[in-house]
């Protein structure tokens, strides 16, 4: 049988028949359509739409790609229209394609390159405390409840959060998982690639948010040097509250404490003179972060831990230990650093603690 193209970004139909394209007939859709007349019929479009489950089967049988199934539901499935579950064809043609060249390569977010998703960073700039809440249980893979209206004008999308809602969810970004009795839609995001465009989206806005703050960044900074744990916990504290967190309750430890490992260093960055290290070889192992101070030749490590159980003195004693276990000074006095100090940092929720040793 003759291997045609895919159609990746092409959608007249006279072009994909007359040119040798793929394309799957969905005629009987039409035939559903007017088996279930009704006087009015809302066509709302999220974006590139329209797969279902046995739609991607089949086109991965078809090419030989069965054994990515499992990525590409977890990745492009989890959209909910009436009762059909279906997937983002945009994402699983160009993924397919993909394949096709590379065929070791993992999922990539399709959708987060194809436009700037300014509405969810709006979205985001937008959110009060109990919006950042409903956040974190979109991230952490729960739903929430909201009332939808379909019947919004452009003018009328920034008047309020709820109306962002609404907006999210008829553009593709949630997706339904039920209604409830009073008629409020049960939103959750639908998939990874969903999911992790949030995630980026919140990075930024963090960054964003905190670069404005430069005094407070210097003193956050400076306690490392100074060794004050009572400022670091206080204003690292702070900035966990503040922030959105994005922990996923069903990842594994390791995957929370790279949460708190980012902010960490994304904070420590502020300072343009220190050389900082993020899981850099030393010793015997890989040391979490890594700063190297001008002044004084001073060199900082820093490990840091998710206290799973609430433990976080145990965290702390556990990551100090370690950093002697595993030698990561080593590192900085290669680089010629000859004043040494060295942190275990616990973390839980959105609390931490810190301890000091030299």
């Amino acid at each position: 049988m003759e291997i045609l193209k895919l159609p990746v970004g092409i959608e007249n139909f006279e072009d994909i028949r007359r040119s040798g394209f793929y394309y799957i007939d969905k005629t009987m859709f039409i035939e559903q359509f007017l088996n279930t007349w009704s006087e009015v019929t809302l066509f709302t479009r999220p974006r590139r739409f329209g797969f279902t489950d046995k739609d991607v089967q089949e086109i991965l049988t078809y090419f030989n790609l069965s054994e990515h199934y499992a990525d590409v539901k977890e990745w492009y499935d989890g959209y909910h229209f009436g009762n059909a579950n279906v997937y983002c064809p945009w994402d699983v043609i160009n993924y397919v394609d993909l394949l096709r060249l590379e065929p070791t390569a993992k999922p990539q977010d399709f959708w987060s390159n194809s436009s700037e998703n300014a509405l969810v960073r709006n979205f985001i700039d937008k959110a009060d405390v109990q919006t950042k809440y409903e956040i974190e249980c979109l991230i952490a893979g729960e739903y929430i409840e909201k009332e939808i209206s379909l019947e919004l004008t452009y003018d009328e999308i920034d008047k309020s959060i709820a109306n962002l809602w609404s907006v999210l969810f008829t553009t593709g970004y949630l997706t339904k998982q039920g209604v409830t009795d009073d008629g409020r839609v049960r939103l959750s995001i639908p998939n990874r690639e969903i999911k992790n465009l949030f995630i980026k989206k919140i990075r930024e806005w963090f960054s964003d948010t905190t670069a404005n703050d430069g005094k407070t960044l210097e003193q956050f900074c400076n306690a490392f040097v100074d060794k004050d744990t009572e400022k670091i916990e206080e204003l690292f504290g702070d900035y966990l509250w503040n922030t959105i967190s994005i922990r996923d309750t069903a990842v594994a430890k390791d995957k929370k404490e790279n949460f708190y490992h980012g902010i960490l260093l994304g904070l420590l960055g502020y300072k343009a003179s220190w050389l900082i290290k993020s899981n850099t070889e030393s010793g015997t192992g890989y040391s979490d972060i890594l700063v190297e101070v001008p002044n004084n030749r001073t060199g900082i490590v820093i490990e840091l831990k998710y206290a799973e159980n609430g433990d976080m003195d145990a965290a702390c004693d556990e990551a100090l230990k370690q950093i002697e276990e595993k030698s990561y000074v080593d590192k900085l006095k290669q680089d010629g650093m000859r004043n040494f100090i060295k942190y275990g940092i616990a973390c839980f929720k959105k609390d931490c603690k810190v301890v000091v040793s030299e």
